[in-house]
């Protein structure tokens, strides 16, 4: 698993997508192959709308990646409370002119499955799963060391 806290500031949501697709490279997922460009989609959106509307002052985010049998499993969680967004059922979409409103719909075409849960203390996590093709030779791969 790897876990980062980053600052709820432009600048640590794109540090985000950089060590996401950093750490699936170390776990032998290359950069610029489709799962990891799915990741770093997935890690974006949620990254840019917890620095955009679920920051609080003083409170940063958290990206968890984590390696499950046949997927790599993204969380995005932030610690603004209220209203959550609508999971994979609800997203709507968009006006191609519209200058927001599409992080989910990015989230819902990109993922194999996805969800939000509510975290505990206060705030919500996006859930998102990408599966990887050739999870097999992969894990051979990372028990061979590479």
């Amino acid at each position: 698993m790897f876990t980062q806290r980053l600052s709820s500031t432009p600048r640590g949501a794109r540090l985000a997508r950089h060590l996401a697709v950093g750490q699936l490279d170390v776990w032998g997922i290359p950069y610029g192959s489709d799962v990891s460009e799915a990741v770093a989609l997935i890690v974006a959106e949620p990254a840019a709308n917890a620095v955009t509307h679920g920051r609080v002052p003083g409170r940063d985010f958290e990206l968890r990646l984590r390696l499950v049998t046949g997927s790599v499993r993204v969380e995005v969680s932030d610690t603004r409370s209220g209203p959550r967004p609508p999971g994979p059922r609800g997203v709507r979409a968009t006006s191609l002119l519209a200058e927001s409103g599409r992080g989910l719909a990015v989230v819902d075409a990109v993922a194999d499955r996805w969800e939000v849960v509510d975290r505990e203390p206060p705030g919500k996590t996006i859930l998102a799963e990408v599966d990887v093709p050739q999870w097999w030779s992969l894990m051979r791969r990372q028990r061979v060391g590479r």
